[in-house]
């Protein structure tokens, strides 16, 4: 974000009736704490077409031009108003050009979408090249993820109960994939450990012997993340790696001890 000068427009975290914007007014580990100590599960609500107008108004003062990129459309409302305050905020400013870009997936995959625009405006490609560049690294990156337990899940109205406490019943670590616009179960493990090594034996599969660029994520399970993080150092030859907090928007619903890997693979005729 600093580096590139990268304007994130927060989504919203309703706890007891009050709105905190995430990494604004809270941290991931404030919501994940008050997730595990709650008894009413937190909500989450997308920014407004406004919120987006009034970052676009303020990129308009440094740029003729703003690439979007939002979560996938498939689970949030954002890219609808992300497309809203475009056409609200081309009528007001003259002169600006925007396009919106729909992910197709979130989180740390979101993010190397994001940070693949910004390298390339960086480098001083025109606006349709960074949307380009953006629109190409989305069918490119991955996402897994192993969940602590479907309780949060089932809480959310996502699951039946019942499966909820089968699984937990049992043990079973659900792993998720989420990629081109569609979260689905991938496998089911009978430990952590396993799922976590599951998760790993994964990304070799998807990305061969290519170097990789990875996103480590945890919710509030820092120490498991770092520890991640090093097996996944030794195994592959990473170009970047990085580990960053699971999203609290989706974890509201996944639950805190979430693991996952966001990553891609590079290619030939990649640069840098």
């Amino acid at each position: 974000m600093q580096r590139y000068d990268i304007r994130i427009v927060p989504i919203s975290i309703i706890i007891e009736g009050r709105p905190y914007r995430d990494g604004v007014d809270i941290t991931p580990q404030e919501v994940y704490e008050l997730i595990a100590s709650s008894k009413e599960l937190p909500t989450t609500t997308s920014p407004s077409p406004g919120d987006f107008l009034e970052a676009y108004r303020e990129l308009a003062d440094r740029a003729s031009g703003i690439v979007c990129i939002t979560i996938c459309s498939e689970i949030s409302m954002m890219y609808d108003s992300a497309v809203q305050a475009k056409q609200m905020a081309e009528e007001e400013m003259h002169g600006i050009a925007i396009n919106v870009v729909d992910s197709r997936t979130a989180g740390g995959a979101e993010g190397f979408v994001s940070l693949a625009a910004a390298v390339a405006a960086a480098s001083g490609k025109n606006l349709t090249q960074v949307t380009e560049v953006a629109e190409q690294m989305i069918p490119r990156v991955n996402m897994v993820a192993v969940l602590d337990t479907l309780e949060y899940l089932a809480r959310a109205g996502r699951i039946p109960r019942a499966a909820s406490w089968i699984t937990s019943m049992l043990k079973i670590k659900p792993i998720l994939t989420f990629s081109q616009g569609e979260i689905r179960p991938l496998e089911r493990a009978r430990t952590k450990p396993r799922a976590v090594k599951r998760l790993v034996e994964i990304m070799r599969e998807r990305t061969g012997s290519r170097p990789v660029h990875v996103n480590v994520m945890h919710a509030n399970v820092l120490e498991e993340a770092e520890a991640l993080k090093k097996q996944v150092e030794s195994e592959f030859e990473c170009a970047e790696i990085f580990i960053a907090d699971f999203a609290p928007t989706m974890g509201v619903q996944a639950g805190p001890g979430v693991l996952a890997l966001a990553f891609y693979s590079e290619e030939d005729n990649d640069v840098g």
